[in-house]
């Protein structure tokens, strides 16, 4: 292959993983700012509600290990154009959806579509580009991420108010057809070697697949009693599950990963931490802005917009010096910065000025742009190159576990308070206190998140 054809080659690859990390991220920053609007069109409890974000963020991470592996074991690039088909398939049963659990249940499947793009994109960018250039990379993907949740609050908010909610997932079929096309020619022709199929871990996936369930479905139930029976036996479930994949030939998730690799192991517990902490504020403020505030869709979502924007403008940037210095300390200063965001998150009030909500938004953007990129860089070159598929996923799996643990906490609170009461019916005072309490855990969260990033060690520097 000659150099420009390589280069092309290249070119076509970032283009298409970044498009698709794009919309993943467009669509669920658009759909948190027309929750409310969901809601009174199709007359949901806020428990319902939150299962719009929670069902996709579920299909996500029962997805996102076996994904990986998967990629591994036969093509990253089938994996990755078989998600583009599910995702755009189920934007369809969600732009048709009558009812809210018809909704939920699409936005399963387009989780499941969102696994298996996002670990294989970050896989396949991995495996193509050379080790001096994966942070510059890595930082151009994750940007592309931000983009989408900068433009998300935006666009949804515009879309929701003059052309309704279904709208944004209309914009998705579009999106997922044009890029599914391009992955034909840009991808699936692209040869490139791939691994011999290997054995499979059944028992591995069933016992994660049915013990994450139940932790997640268990935490909407609570406190009834059904609901901590799920979340103990989740719990034996997945401790079972590291049990298993410790023994097996061929395991789901290669337990060595975190026993023999401090630099690899602590970064992930980092991304997890990061991930449980900061997913609440997305969710909170758009209710916030719009109740609390009674701003409009497109307002709320140009201030929510402060946060992902600068998280799209740095992450390129710290990428880039994430190959040139020590990526630990960029990715501490930016656990710390978003921990004390969060803190001053907690002590909103019905009166505080935008201006401070914006300010804050605008510091913990930085915070999370300067711990995304490094913190990606170092895991992925902890790690050989045949396991680069698994890494990716497990790597992307701890920002969706860290989502879902931030959710069922969430859950957990407004099941614990709001009862089952919509969002608009319970009262400003008690929607408050959730969210203040939320934030300020999340907070305490974010504490040891500081300490795992310092400590990881330092990771081999790459020459030129």
């Amino acid at each position: 292959m000659s150099n420009i054809t390589k280069k092309n080659a290249e070119l076509s690859m970032l283009l298409v993983v970044a498009a698709t990390s794009f919309m993943g991220t467009f669509l669920v920053s658009a759909v948190n700012i027309a929750l409310p609007t969901i809601e009174r069109d199709l007359t949901l409890t806020a428990i319902e509600l939150s299962w719009i974000i929670t069902s996709f963020i579920l299909g996500t991470a029962l997805f996102m290990l076996p994904a990986g592996t998967w990629g591994d074991r036969y093509d990253n690039r089938k994996i990755f154009t078989l998600g583009l088909f599910l995702f755009t398939l189920s934007s369809i049963f969600c732009y048709l959806a009558p009812n809210g659990y018809l909704l939920i249940a699409s936005r399963f499947i387009q989780g499941i579509g969102v696994a298996f793009t996002s670990t294989t994109g970050m896989a396949i960018l991995v495996a193509m580009f050379p080790p001096q250039k994966r942070g510059q990379v890595l930082g151009i993907s994750v940007a592309s991420v931000y983009g989408g949740l900068a433009l998300g609050p935006l666009a949804g908010g515009i879309l929701t108010i003059h052309a309704g909610w279904r709208s944004l997932f209309l914009i998705a079929i579009i999106f997922g057809f044009l890029t599914f096309i391009t992955s034909f020619r840009f991808l699936l022709n692209n040869n490139s070697k791939t691994r011999k199929q290997s054995g499979n871990d059944h028992a591995g996936t069933i016992l994660f697949m049915i013990g994450l369930t139940c932790l997640v479905y268990g935490s909407s139930l609570i406190p009834s009693i059904a609901g901590w029976i799920l979340m103990g036996s989740a719990l034996v479930l997945l401790l079972l599950f590291w049990r298993n994949e410790g023994r097996v030939s061929h395991p789901l998730l290669d337990t060595k990963l975190f026993t023999h690799n401090r630099l690899f192991t602590y970064s992930n517990l980092s991304a997890l931490i990061n991930y449980t902490a900061t997913f609440a504020i997305v969710f909170f403020l758009s209710l916030y802005l719009q109740k609390i505030k009674d701003l409009s869709p497109r307002d709320a979502g140009l201030i929510i917009v402060a946060q992902p924007m600068m998280m799209a403008i740095f992450s390129p940037v710290v990428g880039k010096l994430s190959d040139k210095i020590q990526p630990r300390y960029f990715a501490t200063a930016g656990m710390a910065m978003c921990t004390l965001g969060l803190f001053l998150l907690a002590f909103l009030s019905a009166t505080t000025p935008i201006a401070w909500i914006v300010a804050i938004l605008l510091w913990v953007g930085l915070g999370f742009a300067l711990f995304s990129s490094p913190n990606m860089n170092t895991i992925m070159g902890s790690v050989e190159k045949q396991q680069y598929g698994q890494a990716s996923g497990i790597s992307s799996s701890m920002r969706v576990f860290g989502q879902i643990i931030s959710m069922s906490i969430i859950t957990f609170l407004i099941s614990m308070k709001f009862e089952n009461s919509s969002v608009d019916a319970v009262s400003n005072p008690i929607f408050m206190d959730v969210m203040q309490w939320s934030f300020l855990i999340f907070a305490f969260v974010g504490i040891p998140g500081i300490y795992f990033s310092y400590n990881r060690g330092n990771v081999q520097q790459k020459k030129k």
